[in-house]
């Protein structure tokens, strides 16, 4: 019969990550400290190091989409405010 697979959690996985970035202790320290392979380790730190820029790119995409939530109300008052001037103009 075969082991069972570990899961662990993102927070987990961030911190052993961070924790080999600071590179104050070697990814074989940190495998023993944490009982985690140091491929795993490693392959943790790459994938935080590749989406570090995703995190700062975020907050930007929000406030763009939080700006056209703003607006869409707001055109769809003006055009509804349009057609009752047209309406107005009409019976008078």
């Amino acid at each position: 019969m075969g082991r069972k697979r570990r899961a662990f959690t993102d927070k987990f996985k961030a911190k052993v990550a961070i924790e080999a970035i600071k590179g104050i202790k070697t990814l074989n320290e940190l495998a023993s400290a944490y009982q985690v392979h140091p491929n795993q380790i490693s392959d943790w730190k790459k994938q935080l190091l590749s989406n570090v820029p995703e995190l700062f790119a975020s907050g930007k995409k929000r406030q763009v989409k939080t700006a056209e939530e703003l607006t869409a109300p707001l055109y769809e008052e003006i055009g509804r405010l349009k057609m009752d001037v047209k309406w107005l103009e009409k019976k008078l």
